[in-house]
Formats: structure tokens, sequence, C-alpha cells
């Protein structure tokens, strides 16, 4: 009996001795008040933006009370007292990273506040920096580090690269009833950025009015929307097709059926538009038209809906000459058939537009593709 309680007795110590131990190894977060951001090696020299890539930057993490990956932020003010400052895009994870000098020269435009390449400072000046240090995004105790000077700092009148659009809308009196919210959202051409296609419906209206339309990368009334003079309507147009200046907006005097292009190109830091109006042929293509590919064999062609039906007229093709494989695609100048081609996925008109290659639908001889492309739907039957 009195060995059964010593052994009790030793296992009690043992246990107290084991959980003192752990007790003794349990991780304390604490909160920094502050943490070093190292003054650069070569700070005497002129940080020249134009003509360097990047600035090295090292630091202390700040004593969490353990080894933790801190996310870095990097601050920048032209006054030492960082009353004005701005922290820089993008975070970092290690206490040693670069920042890189274009994204700090855009940034130094702003905090100067000048918008003329004349009024930018010709000279160098001192950048001052800092960082901020946190644990996780969500985490409320940020830290900041020491105040670092750069002294010579020569920036550069630096601009946001001009890109191409991503999205073109088509608004009109039979476009969308001038409601951006009903705007005809344009398809993007495959492997050519700024280049937009639809297959459009530019008939009379109900009143007998011809139809305008007008063009815009927003879906909005701004400075952005181009009609008749902010755009080049190219003489080399295959349609038939006449246009004119409709109080700004273009007017289309030969009311019918167009596929509409419009194609975005850069000047200087402007967009320039070109606006083309092609003839609406709507192709099958490979297996159900009889294996010809990249066709414009008007055996193989939509018939168009005849403009007393309107705007919600579906398209029809042939009936498919095998039972195989769908595809189908207008055919603009210059281009694959597949950088147009588009599917019809249970019930809904789907290009392929930027997109890899579209899933497989079967279908059987005899059959026929239906596209409403003002609804964008469609059937097989």
């Amino acid at each position: 009996m009195m060995k059964k309680i010593y052994n009790i007795i030793i296992l009690i110590t043992l246990f107290g001795f084991f959980w003192s131990c752990q007790d003794d190894d349990k991780v304390v977060l604490q909160q920094p008040t502050s943490f070093v951001l190292n003054t650069p090696k070569y700070v005497s020299g002129i940080y020249d933006l134009k003509n360097t890539e990047s600035i090295e930057f090292t630091t202390s993490q700040p004593d969490y009370g353990f080894t933790a990956a801190a996310i870095y932020r990097v601050e920048v003010s032209l006054s030492q007292d960082f009353n004005d400052y701005v922290t820089l895009s993008g975070s970092h994870n290690t206490a040693k990273f670069t920042i890189d000098a274009a994204d700090l020269a855009l940034t130094l435009v702003g905090m100067h506040e000048v918008t003329e390449e004349a009024d930018y400072p010709a000279d160098p000046h001192p950048l001052y920096v800092r960082l901020s240090s946190r644990l996780n995004e969500k985490d409320a105790g940020k830290v900041y580090s020491n105040v670092i000077t750069l002294p010579q700092v020569k920036g550069f009148f630096a601009l946001d690269p001009v890109l191409m659009p991503e999205n073109m809308y088509m608004i009109g009196n039979v476009a969308g009833d001038w409601n951006w919210d009903n705007a005809t959202v344009m398809i993007p051409v495959w492997g050519t950025p700024g280049k937009f296609w639809a297959v459009q419906y530019l008939g009379q209206t109900g009143d007998g009015d011809n139809a305008e339309i007008k063009f815009n990368v927003e879906k909005d009334w701004n400075d952005s929307a181009f009609g008749f003079s902010e755009a080049t309507i190219n003489a080399e147009s295959t349609a038939d097709i006449t246009v004119s200046d409709a109080g700004g907006n273009i007017g289309i005097d030969s009311p019918g059926w167009y596929i509409v292009v419009v194609t975005t190109t850069i000047e200087g830091r402007a967009y320039e538009y070109a606006v083309d109006f092609h003839p609406p042929y709507v192709q099958l293509q490979g297996e159900t038209a009889a294996g010809n590919w990249d066709t414009t064999d008007e055996k193989y062609r939509f018939s168009v809906p005849e403009l007393s039906e309107g705007a919600d007229a579906p398209f029809i093709s042939p009936a498919f000459t095998n039972t195989g494989e769908i595809r189908t695609s207008i055919k603009l100048p210059g281009h694959e058939w597949w950088h147009t081609e588009f599917l019809v996925f249970d019930g809904v008109f789907v290009p392929r537009a930027t997109g890899d290659d579209q899933d497989r639908i079967i279908g059987n001889a005899g059959q026929k593709l239906h596209i409403n492309f003002t609804t964008r739907s469609g059937k097989i039957e």
C-alpha cells in the first residue's frame, strides 16, 4: 500500500514538473512599439528613378516575442514629420526587399500635385521613408519603423501606361434605346486587344427614324463616349452602307443588319477609334459544314432575318450536313475564323472572345442552329 502511495506521489511530482516546463515554453505575443529600418548603403548617391530599376531596403523584425512572418509596407513622405504620406502599392514579408523605381516615380508625380511635365521638380530632393508592420491583413496592431532620409531622389514626370480597353459598348435608339443598362456588349476579337465586334440590328425605329449609334468603353455618358466626329468610319468596310453625322451620333442611312467592328489604337496617351460595318454573314464551320473550315461559302451561311421581323428575330443556319461538332463564326478580314467563333450552351449564346477553346457540342445531320444576337440566346433543333 505504501509503495502504491509513493508511486502516486512520484507521478504527481513529475506531472507538475512537466507542466512547469510546458509553461516556461509557452509563446506570449508581444506588441512592439517600433523597429529599425536600415539606411541604405548607397544613400549618399542620387537615386535617379528614370535610370534605376529598383531601390533595396533592409529591416530588423519587430519584436513580437517570436519569429513571425510580418507584412511590411513602405510609406513615403516629402516631409520628415510624415503629416502627409503615401503608402506604396504591394507588400513584403522578408527583411530584405526592393521597391520598383518606376512605381515610386509614379507616386511622386501625385505627391508633387503636378499635371504638366514642365511643372515637375527638375532637381533631386529629399524623400522620407518608413515601414509599417503587422502580422496579418486583419491585425489592428500596426507598428512603425524609424524614418530614414534619402537625401537626393530625382524623379520624373511618370504616367500610368495607357492600356487597350477591355470593354466596348454600343448604344443607340434601336440598340438599347439610349439606356446604357441595355447597351450591346461588344465581343473582343481573339488575339487583338482593343478590337470588338457585334452582330447588330440597325433597322428603323417604330416611328420610322433611322438608327443612330454611339460607343463607349464604359456604360456611361462621360467624356470617353464617341460618335461620328470622334471615330473614323473606314471606307474599306465591306458592307454597302451609308452613314452620316446625326447630331454627333453615327446615323445609319441604310437600315439593315450589320457586323459592327470597333478597332482601337493608341496615339500618345489618347485612344483613336475606327468603326467598320460588314455584311451580317454568319457561318457554319467544320464537320457540320461538310468538313469545310474557314469557309465563307454561302451554302453554309445562316439566313439573315428580314428587317420587318425586327431585332428579336433569329439567324438560322442551313441544315447540318453531318453529325459532328458544331462550330460557328463570323469572318473578319485579316483574321482566322476561330478568332470570332461562338456557340450556344443551354440556350445561351456564348462567344469565345479572348478565352480558350470552347467545349464541344455535337449536332445531328439535318438539325439547324438558331441564334438571337439581340437576346444572346439560341437553340439547336
